[in-house]
């Protein structure tokens, strides 16, 4: 099934840190950060002595970097583990010739994990490498030592919440416990410490915790004055964010609009050593990676490939194998990652992914139609040639009106993700999808720009930023009006013809009202169900129709719900409520409604996404108006209620009779003789690059 993603050429994509633009020298992310493309991670501690087994018996449940809470080890007993923790077969100079001879270009090292042991010599407690292990060296220094020798960037990650701290919360079920103020200060001292005395840190990956809108300013602004050139991890939380981090493993079909990195484990179940991994063959878990990694790369991202050294410092001989064998791999390919941007096109594709630069496309083939023929459609340029990266052979092509056909039919089974590349003589174009015809410009017809924002790791969700429209009009001046309902009345935008740009503060100039004629619609069933796991995680996302009666179904139909009633019901944090609307409409018009929710949601119209949001503000409730563009027949509204905070969920579906739209004349703007004119539309009052447009309901005529 193909994948609409956003249109936009990653080189374009060089955003600001998240609160405020940086001067020239400190701007963020810096290109050596956004070409690393493929990252080592490296997850060791006193975890890795246990290796995933206490008391003779393994511990299948959970993490094994998170032993110490999985399998209720008492807080003493865990600490004595630092009497044992001799890793000598550690050697951070080995250690950086395997990340460079798996093609990696930077290294994230575990500073301090969830268990509170530092793996460097904190000033601020001796449950650290140096005071309390016989091994008695700062093992972090001298990896960034042994980084900066062998020409690599150099990163930590640092857990926010700490099971050892005395003022801090204990271990819970779900790490995503508040900082208490001595906590919080105590984090500030030992970021401080990483910051100032470990040389340049390109990177600090936080993680876990929910701290406050001030905690995480805090945080970020320390570490922006230290290291200005250092890129902060999303999950700081509240947006103050330099690049946005998926969920464990996650691989987005869709391209980002700011840097962002997906971190992933040799197998989903453990990022730390585990003893009884069963790790099978070498070559499926490299070619797995490999296609993760491209994965990745095609839409924009930086991989970050984890590896969990045994408790006396070793390197797992599977690990090591898998890192050469992606090794060899680059060697031969490393020419369709490294310097690339995103898939230029607008689509992903059944039979692969693509990387891009100016004068080439990179076409990674997972799987050749059974035709044996690749197809690219909306393509302008002189071809020069199509081969083969690893071999230079030739292949068979034809390019006629912005169609390319090549013939793969020649490709190697035995290759490990065999790649095209499509070069061009002095360039290509690639035409957007959609190009709009009509006067009006909207959401549905829009290439929507997508960010990741992150409260904290289980608010994490899919945010858009912003719209992007390929406008077919012809030469002229041209007045523009902007519509939209009362949801946005107040807001700043900022908008874009062709490269000029005007900002306009939404007012309500010019009003009208509509009239839903009676029995224009028709309300059918609705099912609800239990949400699951964090907040972006919507199942129902990309679903053409959902059978809410089908055999395996977790749907409830409701009966008794009354439309326009707000109600309240006590759930737990982190908890979620998704409802399934089905609504009948004679023919394609639009309709309003009024949402009622709790701190979040997640809204779809018959899987396609209309908005999602979660205020840092964390409010307990919100009301919004929805202008749904329904199609002719069964139109299906899938709604998440999710609950970050509270004790209660407040939520509510009203469909409207009448609602009124504004409009408001927007400055004159001149279109020179184009194929088609770009549009675009973005907050100029967003908190943070990453922070939801919630624009669903402008049109731009």
């Amino acid at each position: 099934m193909r994948h609409t993603i956003t249109w936009i050429l990653f080189c374009c994509v060089v955003m600001l840190s998240a609160q405020e633009k940086p001067s020239p020298q400190q701007e963020k992310p810096s290109s050596r950060w956004v070409d690393q493309k493929f990252s080592m991670f490296i997850h060791f501690g006193l975890y890795s002595v246990y290796g995933g087994v206490y008391e003779g018996e393994p511990v299948t449940r959970g993490y094994s970097e998170q032993i110490q809470s999985f399998a209720g080890i008492f807080s003493d007993w865990y600490g004595n583990t630092a009497h044992e923790f001799n890793p000598m077969e550690w050697n951070p100079d080995s250690i950086v010739a395997l990340a460079k001879e798996a093609g990696m270009r930077s290294i994230v090292f575990t500073s301090k994990h969830h268990d509170g042991f530092c793996m460097y010599h904190s000033q601020h407690t001796d449950f650290n490498i140096v005071d309390a292990t016989l091994y008695g060296r700062d093992l972090m220094k001298e990896l960034a030592e042994a980084c900066e020798r062998g020409g690599i960037d150099f990163g930590v990650y640092f857990s926010l919440i700490d099971w050892r701290y005395p003022h801090g919360y204990p271990i819970s079920s779900h790490n995503a416990d508040p900082l208490t103020p001595q906590h919080y200060e105590f984090n500030m001292k030992q970021v401080e410490e990483i910051m100032t005395r470990y040389g340049e840190i390109s990177e600090i990956w936080f993680d876990m915790g929910s701290l406050t809108l001030e905690q995480s300013k805090g945080l970020y602004e320390l570490v922006d004055r230290l290291q200005p050139g250092c890129m902060i991890s999303g999950r700081l939380g509240n947006d103050y964010v330099d690049f946005a981090v998926m969920a464990d493993n996650e691989y987005p079909e869709y391209k980002l609009g700011v840097p962002w990195q997906t971190a992933a484990s040799m197998f989903d179940e453990t990022w730390g050593y585990r003893s009884w991994q069963e790790r099978g063959a070498v070559r499926p878990k490299v070619e797995e990676k490999v296609a993760s990694m491209v994965k990745v790369v095609s839409r924009g991202g930086n991989y970050l490939l984890n590896i969990g050294p045994k408790g006396d410092g070793s390197v797992v001989p599977f690990e090591k194998e898998v890192l050469q064998g992606i090794g060899k791999w680059m060697e031969v390919h490393g020419e369709a990652i490294y310097g690339t941007g995103a898939n230029p096109f607008h689509r992903s594709f059944d039979w692969g992914d693509i990387t891009s630069t100016k004068e080439s496309l990179y076409l990674f083939i997972g799987e050749l139609p059974s035709t044996g023929k690749i197809q690219l459609k909306g393509i302008s340029g002189i071809v020069s040639g199509v081969s083969f990266l690893s071999s230079g052979e030739s292949l068979p092509f034809t390019h006629r009106t912005r169609v390319l056909d090549i013939d793969a039919s020649g490709i190697s089974s035995n290759e490990v993700l065999p790649v095209v590349k499509v070069a061009f003589r002095n360039g290509y174009s690639v035409l957007p999808d959609p190009v709009v015809k009509g006067k009006e410009l909207t959401p549905r017809n829009a290439m929507p720009l997508f960010g990741h924002s992150s409260l904290n790791y289980y608010a994490g969700y899919k945010s858009l930023i912003g719209y992007d429209w390929a406008w077919e009009r012809r030469s002229g001046r041209y007045t523009p009006e902007i519509h939209f309902t009362d949801q946005e009345v107040g807001r700043r935008v900022m908008l874009e013809f062709d490269g000029v740009e005007q900002e306009v503060a939404l007012e309500p100039i010019v009003t009208k009202r509509v009239t839903l004629s009676p029995n224009a619609v028709h309300w059918g069933s609705l099912y609800r169900k239990p949400g699951r796991g964090v907040f972006g995680n919507v199942e129902e996302e990309g679903v053409d129709e959902i059978d809410p009666k089908a055999a395996d179904s977790r749907w409830t139909e409701v009966n008794d719900f009354r439309y326009g009633k707000e109600y309240t019901e006590a759930i737990l944090p982190r908890g979620s409520v998704v409802f399934l609307q089905e609504i009948e409409s004679p023919t394609e018009q639009t309709i309003a409604i009024k949402v009622t929710n709790g701190n979040a949601a997640y809204i779809l119209l018959n899987g396609e996404y209309v908005t999602a949001h979660f205020s840092p503000e964390r409010k307990e409730k919100q009301e919004e108006l929805l202008l749904l563009p329904l199609k002719k027949g069964n139109n299906q509204l899938v709604v998440k209620f999710y609950n970050g905070f509270e004790n209660r969920l407040h939520y509510g579906i009203e469909p409207l009779e009448e609602w009124v739209i504004h409009s408001q004349t927007l400055k004159p703007v001149r279109l020179e003789r184009k194929d088609f004119h770009r549009v675009s539309l973005r907050a100029a009052d967003a908190s943070s690059h990453v922070s939801p447009l919630r624009m669903n309901n402008v049109t731009i005529r």
